[in-house]
């Protein structure tokens, strides 16, 4: 006559840990290259020289699916009940592992997705500004430009969205570091 420990349903937390790590953190990717992939699309119809720079958003919420990938690997290889005792604890460790990183990357892709969205619309206005056009006498507009960098409304924007991005992308990379963290806590609840 067995009893049922509740142990055997231990590799079901950590697999479902696994896979909320990863489909989280796509979903965060995911909806962080297509709001901001609309700014760029937006920017290559009326600036098309500017797409390679307005790119950066697309980049940056790109890199959270590697993110859920890490973290899901990490946990699917912790998981081997043939070969080592998988308790209750070590399950949830690894749920939580999982949660920790997928939602952190959620969040950090819905964050980049409505800031790269806004700066690179921002960013395609304040080209507008840059160039002044200069009436000459045979009527064909001229352009002056800005000589110092510092001074040009499109590279402040540029510059405040870029750090506003790295801001964002450092939540889903907290999720990443909490959850190494508590995946290699599964395995600590009994001595064996």
């Amino acid at each position: 006559m067995s009893t049922f420990s509740g142990d055997e349903t231990a590799p079901f937390f950590g697999f479902l840990g696994a896979a909320a790590a990863l489909v989280f953190s796509c979903m965060g990717a995911a909806y962080g290259t297509a709001k901001s992939g609309v700014g760029v699309a937006s920017m290559g119809v009326m600036r098309p020289e500017l797409v390679m720079k307005s790119i950066v958003p697309v980049v940056m919420a790109g890199v959270l699916g590697i993110y859920g990938l890490i973290i899901a690997v990490i946990i699917s290889t912790g998981i081997n009940p043939k070969a080592k005792s998988y308790y209750l604890f070590d399950g949830y460790a690894h749920l939580s592992s999982g949660l920790a990183c997928g939602l952190a990357g959620l969040s950090a892709g819905m964050a980049i997705g409505i800031v790269g969205d806004a700066g690179v619309r921002l960013l395609r206005r304040k080209m507008k500004l840059v160039s002044i056009p200069i009436l000459r006498r045979n009527k064909i507009p001229t352009f002056a430009l800005h000589h110092d960098i510092s001074q040009c409304p499109a590279a402040q924007a540029f510059v405040g969205m870029i750090l506003i991005l790295i801001f964002a992308e450092a939540l889903a990379l907290y999720g990443l570091i909490v959850g190494i963290i508590l995946s290699s806590r599964a395995g600590q609840s009994r001595a064996d």
